[in-house]
């Protein structure tokens, strides 16, 4: 074997190695199914969270079109139990899928991940993807990461929390502002989200809304203002 050759093969060792650990991590998650399946009175919750464990082990492992199946199921139960954790949950890993309707479920996600208090880490990581997904000169993701800074702000649960997250938001803020406007510093920043009117509320979430709009169309896999009226006091 030639030199180059050896080379090719370390480098396609710790692929080769995560690969098998996800196969049998997937075979691990789907006896579990089974055993929930055959368990008499199992949760149908329990089994839809371990149904979406598996879905993103195979999206991980590139399958795509079996995982949507596990996670779109999932959603819906989740959703029908108003569980709006595992509903955003659900709808990244459907963004993981990389399926036709990968765009619009995570459009969907981060509605929910934004009307409905979950987690703000999981707000974080659904809004970032919006940003992934935003091209550099666009204002989309200058909005979705102004977003996810306000919601740092309101959901901390403590003055850490919200210091850890907030330094995740203002990074995040800081990537798109060198991406779209060759911004460098703080001065910078500032005058930047001023410019944009990232500091004004209600427009920066009636543009939100729009975003959100465009990137579902008309896809929408519920009725948002059934769900409004849900939103806890």
């Amino acid at each position: 074997m030639s030199d180059n050759e050896n080379i090719s093969a370390i480098a396609a060792a710790p692929e080769l190695g995560d690969k098998e650990a996800l196969e049998q991590q997937l075979k691990d998650q789907l006896d579990h199914l089974e055993s929930l399946q055959q368990k008499f009175g199992a949760d149908a919750l329990t089994q839809a969270r371990a149904q979406l464990d598996i879905a993103e082990t195979m999206a991980g492992l590139e399958r795509g079109q079996e995982a949507w199946s596990l996670a779109r199921g999932a959603f819906d139960l989740f959703l029908n139990d108003e569980n709006w954790q595992d509903a955003v949950e659900a709808c990244e890993v459907l963004y993981q899928c990389d399926q036709p309707a990968s765009i619009p479920a995570l459009g969907m996600g981060v509605w929910l991940a934004v009307t409905f208090p979950v987690k703000m880490q999981t707000s974080y990581v659904m809004l970032e993807h919006i940003v992934d997904e935003t091209p550099n000169s666009a204002d989309g993701g200058a909005v979705a990461a102004m977003v996810a800074h306000y919601i740092a702000d309101l959901r901390a649960e403590d003055d850490k929390a919200r210091a850890n997250m907030q330094f995740l938001t203002v990074n995040l803020l800081g990537r798109v502002a060198k991406r779209h406007s060759d911004v460098n510093d703080q001065a910078g920043l500032d005058f930047w989200i001023e410019k944009l009117e990232l500091n004004n509320q209600d427009k920066l979430f009636s543009r939100f809304s729009l975003i959100i709009n465009a990137i579902v169309g008309d896809q929408w896999w519920f009725d948002r203002d059934e769900l409004r009226k849900k939103i806890p006091d």
